[in-house]
């Protein structure tokens, strides 16, 4: 009996604590209300006492006069626990009330973003200095490109086929590494200006790409036109069975990437030229130059606008065009054989096509055999081909492994 007794007075006591504790929380946080009368849909809130309204310190707001606000005024001077009177102007005139209430609103606006960014950039210098350094350090000539990277960078100041302008090194605490000393004399030696800057910088000039530490603004590279390329006597091709020469034609290749990785693996299979269809194929960018490792760089790269009459022009002169199919791919006329069986016998065009859909067909006409790569395993619908830089990987592999030692 005394037990029980003795909880419920504890749960009397805890019930009374807790409501005490609730009225007091909601008189801290109660707020009040000011109705516009024009519009009493619209509520404007503020934190204060009950009745008294926002204090305008610092005078009326714009287009306010101070007998227009009279009225407010009179009324925030008033005790909280007291109402306006019935005579007074603000009772009157709710027209008053309306324009002062939208004066107010208007004053009492939000700073924008931009006041915001000025407020960061004033508290911290180091930041404000930053953004003064990307914008000057991204002025650049018009009609100029950025190369990114250590092996683009480097490969295109040994070759000099472009035209620099400026170069951007990463700034390092400390002493400066071999690195930078490098492209430091290199630049001196071309008579490039150097400008140290932020990694932030260098991020926005490559536009995200892994730079490494390393920007160079250049005029840009284009391929070679078909006609200013060598004659088919300086090539030094004998026009005979038994003589090896081998040249990659790409059709529509728009993938950078893609062109990039093509190039790098032609340049070191040792392909003895290479041309590319102007029309729907990806130009010679410093994405594509990045891809290649800095291939692009020193590799001459030919392009036509009649893929077909040149390759017309190779076969007449006893050169061998070989196209590029997928595994399980039928052709009318032309017989697919697998790449592990073709016989590198005489000069030789290699043809590949679009990411998407290959070859057109008034270039698979043209081809005399077309080539595949046989799977390993039995393939799904969807996936029975390989990218088209992988599978430039194995062919070439597959045909240069027969040259003559």
């Amino acid at each position: 009996m005394w037990m029980a007794r003795k909880i419920q007075g504890w749960k009397w006591y805890t019930m009374e604590s807790l409501h005490s504790f609730t009225l007091a929380f909601r008189n801290a946080v109660r707020l009040s209300f000011a109705v516009r009368p024009s519009d009493p849909l619209k509520t404007v809130r503020h934190f204060s006492t009950r009745g008294k309204p926002p204090s305008v310190e610092n005078g009326p707001p714009n287009g306010v006069s101070q007998e227009e606000t009279s009225s407010s005024s009179a009324q925030a001077r008033l005790p909280s626990n007291r109402k306006p009177l019935r005579g007074h102007p603000s009772c009157k005139d709710p027209s008053l009330r309306s324009k002062f209430w939208r004066a107010f609103r208007t004053k009492a606006e939000a700073p924008s973003q931009e006041e915001f960014m000025n407020l960061r950039n004033d508290d911290f210098p180091q930041v404000k200095q930053r953004l003064q350094q990307k914008a000057s350090s991204l002025k650049r000539t018009e009609g100029t490109e950025i190369l990114f990277g250590i092996a683009p960078c480097s490969l295109a100041l040994q070759r000099s086929k472009r035209i620099f302008f400026q170069m951007f090194l990463k700034t390092q605490q400390g002493s400066p590494s071999s690195g930078v000393k490098e492209f430091s004399r290199h630049a001196k030696d071309h008579g490039i200006p150097v400008k140290m800057v932020q990694r932030k910088v260098l991020d926005d000039l490559c536009k995200g790409g892994v730079h490494q530490g390393v920007c160079l603004e250049a005029t840009p590279l284009h391929p070679i036109g078909w006609q200013e390329g060598p004659s088919p006597e300086a090539e030094g091709v004998p026009l005979h069975d038994g003589s090896q020469s081998l040249w990659l034609a790409l059709e529509g290749i728009q993938d950078p990437m893609n062109l990039g990785a093509v190039l790098r693996s032609a340049h070191f299979l040792g392909m003895d030229g290479i041309v590319m269809s102007r029309k729907n194929s990806c130009p010679l960018t410093p994405v594509v130059s990045k891809a290649s490792s800095g291939t692009m760089e020193i590799l001459d790269v030919f392009s036509t606008d009649d893929l077909q009459s040149l390759l017309k022009a190779k076969s007449e002169r006893g050169w061998e065009v070989v196209g590029t199919v997928g595994h399980a791919k039928a052709e009318e006329d032309v017989p697919i054989i697998s790449c592990l069986d073709f016989r590198w016998t005489r000069p030789t065009v290699l043809l590949l096509g679009n990411e998407g859909y290959g070859l057109s067909l008034e270039t698979r006409r043209l081809c005399q055999k077309m080539l595949t790569i046989s799977p390993g395993r039995e393939l799904q619908p969807g996936i029975e081909s390989l990218n088209v830089s992988v599978a430039a990987g194995i062919l070439l592999h597959s045909i240069c492994s027969q040259k003559n030692k």
